[in-house]
């Protein structure tokens, strides 16, 4: 699990057949100081999670395609939260 911040929406009218219904979040994956870890990743969501949200994701597949429904589904990342507030460590 890793806190990721919602940077954006992705549609997209043609996808994997297990994505529709989805929506899809564009994450920010943050370090525990805060800052930015690598490029953003592509995240189902179904909590509702808005941009500038902080959010509790976790990048384990089995988990994502077992919450789907769908054993042969691309996905990777899923969002299992939102946080009320965060606040990075200070190092």
């Amino acid at each position: 699990m890793q806190i990721g911040r919602v940077v954006g929406q992705a549609v997209a009218t043609v996808k994997h057949p297990s994505l529709t219904g989805w929506r899809l979040l564009l994450l920010q994956m943050l370090t525990a100081e805060g800052k930015e870890d690598g490029e953003p990743v592509l995240a189902i969501d179904n909590l509702g999670a808005g941009s500038g949200d902080y959010v509790v994701a976790s990048s384990e597949g089995g988990a994502a395609r077992q919450m789907m429904g769908h054993k042969d589904s691309p996905v990777r990342w899923l969002v299992m939260g939102i946080c009320d507030s965060w606040t990075p460590t200070v190092g």
